[in-house]
């Protein structure tokens, strides 16, 4: 059978239009005054290796909107780079005995022609790739503004640690209280590390969300609740022989119902407690919940144990018991709950369980079986009986304000955002630490990764570099050690749509 002249080849006639295309600089960055401009962002990949078919389906659904917008006459940039940071390229290396730079960078190379084959227009003379210095030494110069702005800081704090990848995890990165990529259980450890302070813009995010029109409502409704914006109460309990303990509670009517306090694991007090106490401790060690996520708390079996210590009811006057709880994050409010079992599931299983005081103090005639959460009208309340739970928040916070004991406020469910890892391949903190000037920012920047360190399977290569470790101090000229962790790989790609359009600099 003869072969139909009509019959379409692609290979010779794509990479015919292929080379035209880049002859002339079609997808190049254009500068025109007299056109409307057009930034068309996808998500720059991770360089896996190869291409799938997630990637094909995004990546033509942005070529397809590029390609429309430049046939309106506009000015369209549509670039690509690489997420070539991460663990995922460490562990990739260790198990193919290669370095992660060589992995990635073979990579890189493979995805790249498998993108041109496909005919996306990119402008590929802007392209950026994240583990090179040219990149993230400006993602080292913006953390050291935000550092020199208040806006970065170091603390000790509980996170998700991954035993076998030897790494903080983010709560999205655990699956079922197992490592995303180990599948270890993950251990709750507290360790020193670096947080950026998004906190001090949720009233703004939140603000904000009204300014995106354009938006889908479930998606701005996700948002509101990842900000979290709670008013409420931050009530004082006093503990003899420690001192006081602070909860912050949006349901303030229903104090004169509070039977129990339960606190974190990791709390001062706990700690305290557990310091002469074997069945304390022994209890800390075998039932704090493998993960910092609230979804996983929330539905552990509750576990508890109570501690030798007592607070008292700041309206009542009475004796109330504090009980270590598994359901109750470090990390989330005060890592305190003032409980009410009646009127909180959470607080009611608990108390079932452990055989606690469980004190009715709403009443609603809608439903009136325990645990009622919802408002209502207070009853075995003393002085407040009768209230409505909008008028019983007022009357016992001016209470509480008058004693002293207590003071109206705003929490947000937003966290500051914890940016170090434990781990080689990705961006170098640059901090240098001083026995005589403390923490001290890098000056010469980039700090950079060096590409000439074994991988280890267990911790990180810098942290075992002499050569990269040791440095003099940038004040006083003494010798200094770096911080040897490396930024989370999605600090790498948060910024990376500024850097597209001057990726020359």
């Amino acid at each position: 059978m003869q072969q139909s002249d009509n019959i379409y080849d692609a290979k010779k006639i794509e990479q015919h239009a292929q080379a035209y295309w880049q002859a002339q600089d079609i997808f190049g960055m254009k500068l025109d005054a007299n056109k409307e401009n057009f930034y068309c962002l996808s998500m720059l990949p991770y360089p896996s290796g190869e291409l799938h078919m997630g990637h094909v389906r995004n990546y033509t659904i942005g070529d397809v909107v590029a390609k429309y917008q430049m046939m309106q006459g506009k000015n369209v940039f549509q670039p690509m780079g690489w997420d070539a940071f991460g663990l995922p390229a460490e562990n990739a290396a260790i198990k193919h005995n290669t370095h992660p730079a060589d992995w990635t960078k073979n990579n890189i190379a493979n995805m790249k022609a498998q993108l041109t084959r496909l005919g996306y227009g990119y402008a590929w003379d802007n392209e950026i790739t994240t583990c090179k210095p040219e990149y993230y030494r400006w993602e080292q110069w913006l953390f050291l503004q935000m550092y020199k702005k208040g806006l970065v800081y170091r603390k000790k704090s509980l996170v998700n640690w991954d035993p076998v990848d030897q790494t903080v995890l983010a709560n999205e990165q655990v699956i079922d209280g197992k490592g995303w990529r180990s599948g270890a259980a993950i251990e709750r450890k507290e360790i020193y590390g670096w947080f950026i302070k998004i906190t001090a813009y949720a009233e703004e995010l939140l603000k904000d969300l009204d300014n995106l029109p354009g938006w889908p409502a479930d998606v701005k409704t996700m948002q509101r609740n990842w900000i979290g914006k709670s008013k409420g109460s931050e009530i004082d309990y006093e503990v003899p022989n420690y001192g006081k303990i602070t909860v912050f509670s949006t349901r303030v009517d229903t104090i004169m119902g509070n039977s129990y306090l339960a606190i974190a694991f990791d709390h001062p007090l706990a700690k305290l407690a557990a310091k002469n106490n074997a069945v304390l401790q022994r209890f800390i060690d075998n039932h704090s919940i493998n993960s910092t996520a609230e979804a996983v708390v929330a539905t552990a079996e509750k576990k508890g144990c109570r501690l030798d210590f007592y607070a008292i009811h700041p309206i009542t006057g009475e004796n109330i018991s504090i009980w270590i709880a598994n359901f109750v994050l470090s990390g989330y409010g005060t890592g305190a709950v003032m409980a009410v079992p009646a009127h909180d599931l959470r607080d009611y299983e608990f108390a079932k369980q452990y055989n606690l005081p469980i004190k009715q103090v709403i009443t609603n005639s809608l439903n009136d079986s325990l645990p009622v959460i919802t408002t209502g009208t207070l009853i075995n309340s003393a002085q407040f009986t009768g209230l409505t739970s909008a008028e019983a928040k007022k009357q016992i916070n001016k209470y509480l304000e008058q004693e002293k004991t207590g003071r109206v406020t705003t929490s947000y469910r937003l966290k500051d955002w914890g940016v170090s890892r434990q781990r080689y391949w990705g961006c170098p903190i640059p901090i240098i630490y001083c026995q005589d000037c403390g923490v001290v920012a890098a000056e010469n920047l980039p700090v950079v990764l060096p590409e000439n360190l074994a991988v280890c399977k267990n911790g990180s290569a810098l942290a075992q570099s002499k050569e990269f470790m040791e440095v003099a101090c940038p004040k006083c000229g003494k010798m200094a050690t770096r911080d040897t962790d490396t930024f989370d790989t999605f600090v790498d790609s948060s910024w990376y749509f500024l850097r597209y359009i001057c990726s020359d600099q």
